[in-house]
C-alpha cells in the first residue's frame, strides 16, 4: 500500500518549483483583493438609516444592513427590495411569518409584533407617521386597545396614505376645474397645454390610487394573507404550544396504560392490544383535526377584525378613486364639447368656402363673356355703341340668376341653412 501511494505522490517535483507556484498564487490573490473593480460590491456597505419604534412609542435611529434585517424579521431579499428608495414599486402589503412588509407611497416599513422598522426619510409623510405613531402608542400605553400592535401601525399607514392621496385629489380638483371651464369658453394653445399637463398628472394619480385599492381588495379576498398578519397571535400561540406538546405523550401513556394492564399475555391479546393502539391513534388524529377546525374557526372570527379595518379604508380609497373617475369624465366631456365647437367652426368654414366657390364660378362666366368680346375680330355688333352696355347688363343678370339658383339648390339639398 505504501508503494502504491508513493507512485501517486508528486515526490519527483523539486521544492523550488512548488514554492514558486505558491508565491504566484499568493501574489495573484493579493492582486485580486487589491484591485478595486467598480462592479464588485463589498459587504458591509449596504447599511441604511432606519427608525425603530417599539410598543411604548420610543423611537431611535439605527444603521442596519440588509442581512441583519433579513435574519431578524425572517424576510427574503425580494421583500426588502420593495422598501428600497432607489427602486419604484407600486403600493404593496405583504404578510410574512414574523413581519408585515408595508410599502404605501412614501411610507415603507417593516411591522413586527413588537416594533416598527421605518425607512428613515425627510418626506413629510414619513415624519408624520413617526410622530403620530409614537404619540398614539404613548397615549394608549395604559389603555386597553382591541387592536394588536401590528394592526395599529398598519392602520396609521393606511390612514396617512389615504389622507395624502385624497388631499392630492382635492388639489387637482381645485386646479383642473377652472382650467377646463376657461378652455370651454376660450380655446387656445395655452389652455390646451395646461389641460394636457393636468391630464397626465391625473392619469398618474389614478394609477397610484388604483394600485392601493387593488391591494386592499386582494387582501380582503384572501383569508390566508390576512391570517398571516396576526403576528401577536402567532407569537402567543407559538409560546403557548410548548407545554401542550410536552403533555401530549403523557396523556397518551395514561390512556394506553389501563389497556396494557387489563389485556392478558397471549398472541390473541397482543393482536387486540394492537387494535386498541390503532384506535387510540385514530382518536388522537380525530381530536387533532377537531382542534385544527376549532383554531381555524377562531382564526376566521379574528380575521373579521382585520377585514373590517381594511374595509373601512377600502371605502375611503374607493371614494377617492371615484372622484378621479369623475374628473376624467369631466375632462372627456370638455373634450367632446371642444370637438363639437371645432366641428361647428369647420362646418361654417366649409359653407363659406362653398359660397365663395359658387361666386368664383359665376365671376368666371362673366369674365369669359367679357373676354370673348375683347377679341380683335370684325363683327356688326361693334357698330352700335350701346350694344356693349346691353351685353354687360344681360351677362350680369344671367350670372346673378345663376348664383341665386346655386343658393336654391344648396337650400334644397340642406347643405347649410339659409
Amino acid at each position: 500500500m505504501e508503494e502504491s501511494r508513493g507512485h501517486f505522490l508528486p515526490s519527483d517535483v523539486p521544492e523550488s518549483t512548488s514554492s514558486n507556484n505558491s508565491e504566484r498564487l499568493n501574489s495573484g490573490a493579493h492582486a485580486i483583493r487589491g484591485s478595486g473593480f467598480p462592479g464588485v460590491k463589498k459587504r458591509g456597505h449596504n447599511s441604511r438609516s432606519w427608525i425603530k419604534i417599539d410598543q411604548d412609542g420610543n423611537a431611535k435611529i439605527l444603521e442596519l444592513d440588509k442581512a441583519r434585517i433579513m435574519r431578524q424579521c425572517s424576510l427574503p431579499s425580494r421583500d426588502l427590495r420593495l422598501l428600497d428608495p432607489l427602486f419604484i414599486y407600486p403600493s404593496t402589503i405583504l404578510g410574512r411569518e414574523k413581519a408585515i412588509v408595508v410599502s404605501l407611497e412614501q411610507i415603507r416599513c417593516i411591522i413586527t409584533a413588537e416594533e416598527v422598522i421605518l425607512m428613515n426619510s425627510l418626506d413629510k409623510n414619513v415624519v408624520q407617521y413617526k410622530s403620530e405613531l409614537c404619540k398614539r402608542l404613548q397615549t394608549n400605553k395604559d389603555q386597553a386597545d382591541d387592536l394588536p400592535f401590528e394592526f395599529r401601525a398598519l392602520e396609521l399607514a393606511l390612514e396617512l396614505t389615504c389622507t395624502s392621496l385624497d388631499g392630492q385629489v382635492k388639489e387637482l380638483e381645485m386646479e383642473i376645474y377652472p382650467v377646463l371651464d376657461e378652455l370651454a369658453s376660450s380655446i387656445n394653445t395655452l389652455n390646451l397645454e395646461r389641460v394636457r399637463r393636468l391630464k397626465g398628472h391625473l392619469l398618474a394619480l389614478t394609477q397610484r390610487v388604483q394600485k392601493v385599492r387593488d391591494e386592499l381588495e386582494h387582501l380582503m379576498d384572501d383569508d390566508g394573507d390576512m391570517a398571516e398578519m396576526y403576528l401577536t397571535e402567532k407569537k402567543l400561540r407559538s409560546e403557548g404550544n410548548t407545554p401542550s406538546e410536552l403533555n401530549a405523550p403523557t396523556s397518551f401513556s395514561d390512556g394506553t396504560r389501563p389497556v396494557s394492564k387489563s389485556a392478558p399475555v397471549s398472541p390473541v391479546a397482543s393482536a387486540n392490544g394492537a387494535q386498541r393502539l390503532q384506535r387510540a391513534f385514530s382518536s388522537i388524529v380525530t381530536s387533532s383535526k377537531q382542534g385544527s377546525l376549532i383554531s381555524s374557526s377562531s382564526g376566521g372570527e379574528n380575521i373579521e377584525q382585520l377585514e373590517m379595518l381594511l374595509e373601512a379604508y377600502f371605502v375611503v380609497i374607493d371614494h377617492t378613486l371615484s372622484k378621479l373617475f369623475s374628473l376624467k369624465e369631466y375632462i372627456d366631456d370638455t373634450e367632446d364639447l371642444i370637438n363639437i365647437k371645432l366641428g361647428n367652426v369647420q362646418n361654417h368654414l366649409i359653407q363659406f368656402e362653398l359660397l365663395l366657390t359658387a361666386a368664383t364660378f359665376v365671376a368666371t362666366v362673366f369674365a369669359a363673356v367679357a373676354g370673348v368680346f375683347g377679341m380683335n375680330f370684325a363683327a356688326s355688333i361693334f357698330d352700335y355703341p350701346s350694344a356693349f352696355s346691353w351685353v354687360l347688363v344681360i351677362t350680369g343678370a344671367g350670372c346673378g340668376l345663376l348664383y341665386f339658383s346655386f343658393l336654391l339648390y344648396f337650400r334644397y339639398k340642406r347643405v347649410f341653412p339659409l
